[in-house]
C-alpha cells in the first residue's frame, strides 16, 4: 500500500523536473505519468489538474527557499553576515528552485489565481524577513537605518532589479562579484566619508 503523502510527494518533485525541463505550457499529464511509470488515472486520483500539480510543486519550492533562508540567516550572529547570507542564499535559490522562480516571474502565468497569491505571499513574506534583519542590525547598533520599511523596500527592489540580468539572460555573469558589489553598496554607500 502506497502512502498518500508520500506517493504526493513524488508526483511534486518528478513533475517539478519536467516543469523546470519544459516550461508550465509544454508540460503534459501523459510526460509526468510517464515518467512516474504509471497511469495517468493514479494522478488523478490525487491531483485534479496539471494547474494543481504545478501549484503544488511551486509551493513545495517555496517551502525550500524558506528553509534556506532561515537556516542561512541563523547560522550567523552578526547582522552584516545575517544579511549577506540572505542575499546570497535567495539569488543562487532562484537558479535551483526553477518552478518557483517562474511562477512568481513569468507573465504568461498571470492568469492563475494562485500564481497571484504566491507573489503576494512572496513579497509579504520577503519584506517581513528584510525588515527583521535591518531591525536586527538597528538594535545591534550596526545599521544606522531611519526607516526599515523603505530600507526593506530599497533591498528588495535591488535584488529583484539583479534577477533580470541574472536568470533571464542566461549570460556567463559572476553572480558573487554583482553581489557583492551590491553589499559593499548596501554597507558602505558611495558617500566618501
Amino acid at each position: 500500500m502506497i502512502n498518500k503523502e508520500e506517493f504526493r510527494k513524488k508526483v511534486i518533485i518528478t513533475a517539478g523536473q519536467i516543469f523546470s525541463r519544459y516550461g508550465f505550457r509544454k508540460t503534459t499529464m501523459d510526460e509526468i505519468a510517464r515518467e512516474l511509470k504509471m497511469g495517468k488515472s493514479s494522478i488523478y486520483y490525487y491531483f485534479e489538474s496539471k494547474e494543481e500539480i504545478f501549484e503544488a510543486v511551486v509551493l513545495y519550492e517555496a517551502n525550500i527557499l524558506r528553509n534556506e533562508l532561515t537556516t542561512a540567516i541563523k547560522s550567523v550572529e552578526s547582522p552584516v553576515e545575517k544579511m549577506r547570507n540572505y542575499v546570497f542564499v535567495r539569488m543562487k535559490a532562484f537558479e535551483k528552485l526553477a518552478n518557483y522562480y517562474n511562477a512568481i516571474f513569468d507573465k504568461n502565468l498571470d492568469h492563475f489565481d494562485f500564481i497571484e497569491n504566491i507573489r503576494e505571499k512572496y513579497d509579504r513574506e520577503e519584506m517581513a524577513i528584510l525588515r527583521l534583519l535591518i531591525w536586527h542590525g538597528t538594535r545591534k547598533k550596526v545599521f544606522n537605518v531611519a526607516n526599515s520599511e523603505y530600507t526593506a523596500l530599497a533591498i528588495q527592489t535591488t535584488l529583484k532589479g539583479l534577477e533580470v540580468p541574472l536568470f533571464w539572460m542566461k549570460k556567463e555573469v559572476n553572480i558573487e562579484n554583482r553581489l557583492n558589489a551590491i553589499l559593499d553598496v548596501l554597507f558602505n554607500g558611495i558617500l566618501k566619508k
